[in-house]
């Protein structure tokens, strides 16, 4: 009847609710709802690949950052380690000069300034040593410790003699570490036991 047909086009053109006869109910996408799931998958998917990439090139980030910083802090300890080598060998010299002057200022020696020359000297060798300490430059005293040959070269074998076997019997040259690496291996003597 038209009367119905006009309440029904009544109905559409106010907005009321319409029948799922109604044109604009159906959905204007081609997809359906199955394609629509599988999209959400594949976005929720990408959403999670791509936040492990970021976590993880946040943790390379971070690694990068504390090698480097590592290997700054590496450079402000160790960058005066070829300069310490040098010097090093200049106290070895001084060392020497100063055992050779205790030998001549002997108490039956009555040279007055060979004594004060000795004096001097030890006195620069004592100074020397604690400027050494103040930036980490240590001599290493491994008469009686084990031979570690990360610390020590053997140059000669000792009988060991009221020593045990493995154990640094005499010291031929010092060795030094720089805040605990080895910068001069100390060349040493290690007791063995006598092949009698």
């Amino acid at each position: 009847s038209p009367c119905v047909f006009s309440t029904a086009a009544q109905q559409r053109s106010t907005g009321d609710e319409c029948g799922p006869e109604d044109p604009r109910d159906e959905p204007k996408h081609p997809l359906s709802d199955c394609a629509l799931e599988h999209k959400a998958v594949k976005l929720e998917e990408q959403v999670r690949d791509l936040t492990e990439r970021y976590r993880k090139a946040l943790a390379d980030s971070e690694n990068v950052r504390r090698r480097t910083q590592k290997f700054v802090e590496d450079a402000k300890l160790f960058g005066i380690q070829s300069f310490c080598r040098d010097l090093v060998e200049v106290a070895d010299i001084l060392e020497k000069t100063a055992e050779s002057a205790a030998e001549e200022a002997e108490p039956s020696n009555p040279n007055p300034t060979l004594k004060k020359i000795y004096e001097g000297l030890s006195l620069i060798e004592a100074k020397l040593q604690s400027v050494f300490a103040k930036h980490g430059l240590q001599k290493m005293n491994p008469v009686g410790g084990k031979y570690d040959p990360y610390d020590h070269e053997i140059v000669c074998h000792v009988p060991a003699e009221g020593m045990q076997p493995g154990t640094i019997a005499l010291v031929t040259q010092d060795g030094y570490k720089l805040h605990g690496r080895t910068i001069r291996h100390a060349l040493v003597g290690v007791a063995v036991e006598s092949q009698e």
